[in-house]
């Protein structure tokens, strides 16, 4: 590691002497509106170059300066195409106005609903709305069903709860961000993705491999940061209603609204209700909890473009109540007793966060930016006779510094880190009680020369009470190899502290006993843990008979040098140990994107997943993770009409391999599983009417082929015996499951 850290520092102070460059950076704006809007997606390109960019929501663009050009081509469908000498770099602002020829022209393109960044030295791929539309999404958790990087799967039969995985690691080992400020963790782990509801989100980025030191030190496989609806850009009132013949139904409702010149806010409401009773394979448990969530959010967005200021300021309520178990079960009744067995979790969840940035008037390349976050996660839950309770109130700040060191090819970000939890947490009649806080610094350095080679290294300092101190350095790599080719590297540390019952909350729906070998460590007796992640990637983008397409390949490994192991291997028990021995996680990822005709495109990718751990039994492939994946998504839509009348469809095939079972070789004949399960396939398909800009309709269906797990339920005819087992789910419970609902909004 020490190589490592002084190999980086080397690279920061040398590439300060690179030769001399700057950028400029606009604004293009359309001339015909009010208020002059910022123009988005528009291309600004330099003349007889290949060097170009586009401009963002707001219009806004940043381009290095080129000797092969000083005129400056800025384009956008349906206005006149202008070309513009450019003599300094002062802050450039463009007035696009329309071209007379756009009645006799007929376009024919679409935003890419995902697209893989090109330009970055991390390995990023964006999700916008269109792509989340692809599917119902009714929240974070069930966002990624049409992306092959991100695994979705049941963590058990009883509570619906969905868990993501990352190159072959759970959600915990993900940095969860909501708009870079850290989300889902410590108590939130098993249910938190469940509480941003897929309206609320503008576009998702996901991060393979070692993320940015600026978002602290627990990221270890990758990172995953949401951008939720801006005031400011939605539309000022939008309702979408949802229901399922899985007995789910839905509606969220946002209202936008000016309140001064400067000043925005927005009221989103979410509330989803599941009340009826399933028990398709009869085994005498509900298939899905019942369950109802109110959640509401009031967002509060200033915006002074000239003066460079932008702030954010947000409340978040959530209320979420489930019920599981037998049919029978009767909460008033039976809590308490073994005449049915029955569970409950309720949660209640405040946040409070804010945002201020500023980006200096004559210095468009330096800003600097505060970041504030509050939340209260209280949830108090019972399983059969067991009850579990943790309130988890967590404070983060951070401040950042962003500018360059010469010239706009050499920047950084630097600043501070403050994160502080506090832990109630109670498990039947044991406390564990904690509370953690660390104080950070960090420095990144990026360099870019706008074409060919670019690379980000970090480095960061944290001084925590029970980790103790440590610096996390992180290092990305980015270079054309050839035309339309882009060769990537990465490598850097991560670190956490376990929440061993947050993180693992399906082991109460069992009759196993809780067995922690605590060691010198200070969080449960536990050590931290500790891994580094690194891998390649290569993405070729070209045209196979005039139609875009790329073609990539990723390889990632993380090696932990220490684990906190979760060993379901013994049927009675589940034991959390720190490691001894070899704990990896494997990844390789082909993917192919292929626009077959207009508006019409085709997603291939094929993942080897290879995870193995050292537990007290031996050398282990990790259970319930099929080594195999196959992913296709096919997706079309009609050109629109002059009302903006348009059909789509989408469909997504997963097949997934075989899967290794923990051992059941101690329980009764009955209740024995086999040590290996085969493969299954699932297809998932919605078709989408836009009858206007304004309204649309959508039908669809989840394991349209019916797929189920027979009986789920290790022990089910006796729930208090030792043999009960809800934990070893390899595929849905539930079966098929069909949906419709309507979008509608007033701009």
């Amino acid at each position: 590691m020490k190589n490592l850290v002084f190999s980086m520092l080397i690279l920061l102070g040398g590439s300060v002497l690179y030769a001399q460059q700057k950028t400029l950076k606009g604004r293009v704006v359309d001339a015909t509106l009010k208020d002059n809007p910022g123009v988005f997606g528009a291309s600004v390109q330099w003349l007889h170059t290949a060097l170009g960019t586009s401009t963002d929501e707001d219009g806004v663009f940043e381009i290095p300066l080129t000797p092969k050009s000083k005129q400056l081509v800025i384009s956008f469908v349906g206005f006149k195409t202008d070309t513009i000498t450019v003599d300094n770099t002062l802050f450039l602002k463009h007035r696009l106005t329309p071209d007379a020829l756009l009645e006799e022209v007929a376009v024919r393109s679409e935003k890419k609903a995902s697209q893989r960044a090109f330009l970055e030295a991390q390995n990023v791929m964006t999700l916008n709305s269109g792509e989340l539309l692809k599917a119902a999404c009714c929240n974070l958790a069930e966002s990624f069903e049409t992306n092959p990087s991100i695994d979705v799967n049941f963590s058990d039969a009883l509570t619906g709860a969905k868990q993501i995985q990352m190159l072959g690691l759970e959600s915990p080992y993900l940095l969860i961000t909501e708009e870079n400020i850290p989300s889902i963790r410590g108590a939130a782990q098993a249910h938190g993705l469940e509480f941003t509801p897929g309206t609320w989100v503008e576009s998702i980025q996901i991060t393979k491999g070692a993320g940015s030191v600026v978002n602290g030190f627990e990221s270890v496989s990758g990172q995953i940061n949401t951008e939720l609806v801006k005031p400011f850009t939605d539309a000022p009132f939008f309702v979408n209603a949802y229901g399922a013949v899985g007995g789910r139904y839905e509606l969220n409702t946002h209202w936008n609204q000016q309140v001064a010149k400067k000043w925005h806010t927005g009221v989103y409401l979410h509330g989803d209700y599941r009340g009826n009773r399933f028990d398709r394979n009869d085994d005498g448990f509900l298939d899905n909890p019942l369950a109802r969530q109110f959640n509401v959010l009031n967002r509060w967005q200033y915006i002074d473009q000239e003066k460079g200021w932008v702030a954010f300021a947000n409340v978040h309520f959530v209320n979420d109540r489930k019920q599981l178990g037998q049919v029978e079960f009767d909460k008033e009744l039976h809590r308490g007793t073994t005449t049915y067995w029955g569970s409950e979790i309720a949660t209640r969840k405040v946040g409070l966060s804010t945002k201020l940035g500023y980006v200096f008037p004559d210095l468009p390349f330096q800003s600097m930016g505060v970041q504030l976050a509050y939340s209260n996660h209280r949830q108090d839950s019972f399983f059969g006779l067991r009850d579990y309770f943790i309130e988890h109130q967590s404070f983060y700040g951070s401040s950042n510094f962003n500018s360059i060191i010469g010239d706009t090819r050499h920047k950084f970000k630097t600043g501070l880190s403050f994160l502080y939890d506090n832990y109630k947490e109670r498990v039947v009649q044991t406390n564990f009680n904690r509370y953690e806080r660390a104080f950070g610094v960090f420095f990144e350095y990026a360099y870019d020369d706008g074409e060919f080679f670019s690379v980000k290294a970090g480095l960061r300092a944290d001084f925590h009470n029970l980790l103790g101190t440590f610096l996390t350095p992180r290092l990305h790599f980015r270079m054309v190899t050839w035309e339309n080719g882009v060769l990537r590297a990465s490598v850097g540390q991560g670190r956490r502290s376990a929440n061993v019952f947050a993180e693992n909350q399906q082991l109460f729906a069992s009759s196993r006993r809780i067995r922690i070998e605590q060691g010198p460590g200070k969080i449960y007796g536990l050590n931290p843990e500790i891994a580094w992640n690194y891998g390649v990637s290569f993405v070729q983008k070209y045209r196979l008979f005039g139609k875009k397409g790329d073609i990539g390949v990723d390889y990632y490994q993380t090696d932990f040098q220490n684990q906190v192991v979760v060993d379901w291997e013994n049927p009675r028990e589940v034991a959390f140990y720190n490691l001894d021995g070899r704990s990896d996680a494997k990844s390789l990822q082909i993917e192919l994107n292929q626009n077959i005709i207009p508006f019409f495109n085709l997603r291939l990718a094929y993942k080897i997943i290879d995870v193995k751990t050292q537990y007290r039994s031996g050398l282990l492939r990790k259970a319930l993770q099929p080594r195999n994946r196959f992913f296709a998504n096919v997706s079309y839509s009609t050109p629109k009409t002059e009302q903006g009348a348009k059909w789509k469809f989408d469909v997504t095939y997963n097949w997934l391999g075989s899967q290794r079972l923990p051992s059941t070789a101690s329980n009764p004949l009955i209740s024995r599983r086999p040590d290996q399960v085969g493969g299954y396939q699932l297809v998932n398909a919605q078709i989408t009417k836009v009858f206007s800009e304004q309204f649309e309709w959508y039908v669809g269906g989840e394991n349209i082929g019916g797929v189920r797990q027979p009986n789920p339920i290790l022990g089910a005819e006796d729930p208090f015996g030792s043999s009960f087992d809800s934990t070893l789910v390899y595929a849905p419970v539930f079966g098929s499951n069909f949906y419709t609902g309507i979008r509608f909004k007033l701009d």
